[in-house]
């Protein structure tokens, strides 16, 4: 892992196959750790099609949480567009870090990125703490993947690795309304390709780490609430700016609507 004053790493030669958990092994192999998966899903149309034409929406709507300059962790691979689409919204002044615990991604990001030079791109396992400290950390599509045991574990890893005024954005599936058209297709698809993604929309996300105090959360949805927009910041506003903040709430166990 960088340590904040190396240059971007573009092919990771050192990246280590063993660290790649058997959970990944088992259950996504066909789309995150095979040549032929890579080939095919690391298209937009792709992706655009996966997210029911809603890629560009869901990419702007991580992008716009973005302050031009500041330093910020992506701490999953992404197919697609996406890590191209933070990088330019953290702009050259500012420092993008992007991680993967499977080599194979790891390298094709770095491909994908390497025009870009203030993208890093790093083999790094998101269950074991960070020492750098970001002022946003993007978690784009990760967390319904990730099996329900080890969700505590990364979601408390990200959160400390925040700056004190930073801000954790996750991006992810959401329980759709009862009367969505697409509600039944996604649980077969729940079902039969992403076992992890039931229990994960069944909670909200801020109850992942539910004994972790001192943070604030808030929650947008869209399309019918397939999707979710969850940010969590360190509850170090002034009073006049909670105030003003009045979606953000100062709980587990509530979250704005």
């Amino acid at each position: 892992m960088p340590d904040g004053n190396s240059g971007p790493v573009r092919i990771a030669s050192e990246a280590d196959e063993s660290l790649v958990p058997n959970y990944l092994r088992e259950t996504y192999t066909w789309a995150y750790l095979s040549p032929l998966g890579t080939r095919f899903f690391d298209h937009q149309a792709i992706v655009n099609t996966i997210l029911w034409g809603n890629a560009s929406r869901l990419c702007k709507w991580a992008c716009q949480e973005i302050q031009p300059g500041s330093h910020v962790l992506q701490p999953a691979a992404v197919y697609g567009n996406f890590s191209r689409m933070l990088a330019n919204a953290v702009g050259p002044a500012g420092v993008l870090d992007i991680c993967d615990i499977a080599p194979i991604q790891v390298r094709l990001t770095a491909r994908k990125m390497r025009d870009i030079t203030h993208a890093h791109v790093y083999q790094y396992d998101a269950r074991q703490p960070s020492k750098k400290r970001y002022d946003s950390i993007v978690c784009f599509f990760l967390l319904h993947e990730i099996p329900e045991q080890d969700r505590p574990c990364i979601v408390g890893n990200l959160l400390e690795s925040l700056a004190p005024s930073g801000r954790c954005i996750f991006i992810d599936y959401h329980r759709p309304a009862r009367w969505h058209p697409l509600r039944p297709v996604l649980s077969a698809i729940f079902h039969y390709l992403e076992p992890y993604a039931s229990s994960m929309v069944a909670h909200e996300i801020s109850h992942i780490c539910a004994g972790m105090e001192g943070w604030l959360w808030k929650k947008e949805t869209c399309f019918g609430g397939l999707y979710q927009k969850t940010i969590a910041q360190r509850c170090q506003l002034s009073s006049q700016n909670t105030t003003k903040e009045s979606s953000f709430l100062v709980t587990g166990n509530q979250i704005s609507k």
